[in-house]
């Protein structure tokens, strides 16, 4: 299974759009994950519109309307992969501590809003952070995560898109 992660998209806003690269990865999922800040209900539709199945979860910048459709947090099954997801993660230091904890048995959690790519391992537990696809503040470049789930493991990589 080929999971698409993103997060902070923060769209509509101007002339943004999703890098090409991202798009097209996107629509070759079997799952897109969003971990919060998409911003506006349309592109919410429009991200559920690609054609794979969408699990997203509220981001603090995230509209009205797409605060009535979404969950703070939530635990998705992909193909026996078992993924936890929240945007704010709370101070760095002991997050990855923190995340695990919040989400028992989870092989894998996927959180937001740093915009700051992040990939760490803890006792199994991936612990992840695709950055932001349009927004990279901090970050070197723009990215997101496309995460491989077999039956032999969770390989996570990282995709970036440029400054």
């Amino acid at each position: 299974m080929q999971i698409a992660v993103i997060a902070d998209t923060h769209m509509p806003r101007g002339a943004r759009v999703l890098p090409d690269a991202c798009l097209e990865r996107l629509q070759k999922a079997d799952l897109i994950l969003h971990a919060g800040d998409l911003t506006g209900e349309a592109f919410l539709d429009e991200l559920s519109s690609l054609g794979p199945p969408l699990a997203a979860v509220l981001g603090n910048m995230d509209e009205a309307a797409v605060r009535k459709r979404l969950p703070e947090e939530r635990v998705v099954d992909a193909a026996g992969a078992r993924i936890g997801m929240v945007h704010i993660p709370g101070p760095s230091a002991g997050r990855a501590e923190r995340l695990a904890a919040r989400f028992p048995g989870c092989h894998v959690i996927v959180y937001g809003h740093t915009h700051v790519a992040e990939m760490v391992r803890l006792r199994g537990t991936w612990i992840l952070n695709p950055g932001s696809p349009t927004e990279r503040r901090r970050s070197p470049a723009r990215s997101m995560l496309w995460l491989t789930v077999t039956a032999d493991g969770i390989a996570p990589e990282l995709l970036t898109f440029g400054p």
